[in-house]
């Protein structure tokens, strides 16, 4: 990891001090964040750092340190170690990153300002709050800049791609472990605590709340209850879940069905789809084309399960299709879950909405090499948005009585993480979870 990130570092500071020399800026302060009291509280919110803090620092709990960027210097990282009896305090840096650092200690968070710079025009990308102050700054979040990074980070750095192929390795011991107490009957929160512990990571440390749904449970797209009793029959079960390394996320998601049964076949088909569609991620091409090709194959799922008489073709066209897959095929990833940029047009910052039939469509750039991509296929039978079906001008082509039968399974996604390659793409997640 010393020479991947020696490079990353090297990467990721040009871009920076070319984008601040770009819009006038001789300095830059990027805060990590601060921990966040609830209101009327002492109690305080899980961190979550500043994603460009930690495009430099690999540490993504070291909160009220910052970062200080001038062009033509080694950055400065005021690194806040508190003198606390109260908390775990982070330990001393050490570690291949530090030397990149020049490294101030700092024990209380308004040292801070005894390092920032005292001349030139000074731009703060972060949240607002003490012991920061408005009128320090010449810039806060300008737009022009931070355009300009989110169009770069699109691209990961190979020491991101390792950190996110980490990330899934840690996923996908997870992911195993929760099948398998599935397959054991376990609950909803039987399972995400097994997940969480063959992952080493605690909900906060997660990149995102865990979606464990059984039986019907897994046509909420978000659903995140965990119900702390098993169901009376365990019929089918939906797991999206991911981990961190470094800050860089994974995003797996895996269906199974309890017994050999039509459903289980079902699932397979839109694994046999989501595999169909990796192999057409390459640079160059369209993400919107991928994600109208799945719809495609949502129809053919519906003609081959009896489900509606319809040809495939009006099955798009009416929009039947957006029934059963009402979200978007997927993402960029990397820092953040669902990455920035994902609907930016150009480096100005111009965007490139989804198409009007397609409006969660949440990537609609080009794939490039070096983007790293979730293709998240799903199959769902929604009550409500069977209900909009049922009462529209298509519900005589409809199977009910089918449909009626599928829905105690909830649904199906299957999603993997694909890092675009010059040549095609490589399966980050199917290297360690290859079912």
């Amino acid at each position: 990891m010393q020479t991947l990130f020696s490079n990353h570092i090297e990467v990721i500071t040009d871009r920076y001090f070319q984008a601040m020399q770009k819009h006038g800026f001789d300095h830059l302060l990027i805060p990590a964040g601060s921990l966040l009291e609830v209101f009327l509280d002492d109690n305080k919110y899980p961190f979550k750092a500043n994603f460009h803090f930690l495009s430099f620092v690999p540490l993504p709990n070291i909160h009220d340190s910052c970062l200080i960027l001038t062009p033509g210097k080694k950055p400065v990282l005021c690194f806040y170690q508190p003198i606390d009896f109260w908390h775990l305090v982070a330990g001393d840096p050490e570690g291949y990153w530090v030397e990149h650092f020049d490294i101030k200690m700092m024990r209380q968070k308004d040292e801070v300002r005894g390092y920032m710079p005292s001349n030139g025009n000074i731009a703060f990308i972060g949240e607002m709050v003490a012991p920061y102050q408005d009128d320090d700054f010449d810039a806060i979040n300008p737009m022009g800049l931070i355009h300009e990074i989110n169009w770069h980070r699109a691209r990961k750095t190979s020491y991101e791609i390792e950190c996110s192929s980490r990330a899934n390795q840690m996923a996908a011991a997870g992911h195993l472990a929760a099948k398998e107490m599935f397959y054991n009957n376990g609950s909803e929160l039987e399972i995400h605590l097994a997940y969480q512990l063959a992952v080493g990571q605690n909900e906060s440390e997660l990149p995102y709340s865990s979606i464990v749904g059984l039986n019907e449970h897994a046509s909420i797209l978000h659903y995140v209850n965990y119900e702390a009793k098993s169901p009376s029959e365990h019929r089918s079960f939906l797991i999206d879940a991911g981990a961190r390394y470094n800050g860089y996320a994974a995003d797996i998601t895996r269906t199974y069905a309890k017994e050999d049964n039509e459903f289980a076949e079902l699932i397979q088909d839109v694994n046999t789809a989501q595999m169909a569609l990796n192999e057409k991620v390459k640079p160059g091409d369209s993400y919107i084309d991928l994600h109208a090709r799945y719809h495609f194959d949502v129809a053919k799922l519906l003609a081959k399960y009896g489900l509606s008489s319809m040809s495939p073709e009006s099955m798009v066209e009416a929009g039947v299709t957006s029934t059963f897959f009402p979200h978007g095929l997927g993402h960029q990833i990397g820092l953040q879950v669902h990455d920035v940029g994902g609907h930016q047009a150009n480096i100005e910052g111009d965007t490139a909405p989804p198409p009007a039939e397609y409006p969660f469509l949440r990537n609609t750039r080009t794939m490039e090499a070096g983007q790293i991509l979730t293709i998240e296929p799903g199959l769902y039978f929604i009550d409500s948005l069977l209900g909009d079906l049922k009462n529209s001008e298509h519900a005589a082509s409809m199977n009910w009585s089918k449909i009626e039968s599928f829905m105690p399974f909830g649904g199906i996604r299957i999603e993997d993480d694909i890092l675009v390659t010059a040549s095609g793409h490589r399966n980050l997640t199917r290297e360690f979870l290859p079912e």
